[in-house]
């Protein structure tokens, strides 16, 4: 689990609110995790919300072909712009290229009325 070390937004801001994050669609979020500045791919289908760090495990790029803007397959996966690597949204699982069988970063996220943030560090 990645140790959260500060929230960019500021104290109880979301990362992104209820607006941005459409039924369906995928969302990039910027989060410092780990100390570092890191970009997430959001994405939401109905109630659930999963987010995962935009870098793709088979080389370390960034999946979106440019800042924010993510490719979906015909069958629903989200596809790495650089190798073409397609990855199943409801688990973050490679299931086609060359990475298969590995998994995006899951990053932890809450949701509450104002929209998305970083879930609070593990006691």
């Amino acid at each position: 689990m990645a140790e959260i070390t500060e929230h960019d937004p500021g104290p109880g801001a979301p990362l992104l609110s209820w607006p941005d994050l459409a039924d369906g669609a995928l969302v990039e979020a910027e989060a410092c995790i780990d100390g570092a500045q890191e970009s997430l791919i959001v994405h939401r289908t109905g109630n659930c919300v999963r987010a995962w760090l935009n870098v793709c495990p088979h080389a370390g790029r960034r999946l979106d072909w440019a800042p924010g803007r993510f490719l979906v397959s015909r069958e629903g996966h989200l596809v790495c712009a650089a190798h073409g690597a397609s990855f199943a949204l409801e688990t973050g699982e490679c299931i086609a290229g060359p990475c298969r069988g590995q998994s995006l970063r899951a990053v932890a996220v809450v949701t509450d009325d104002a929209g998305l943030h970083l879930a609070p560090p593990a006691a």
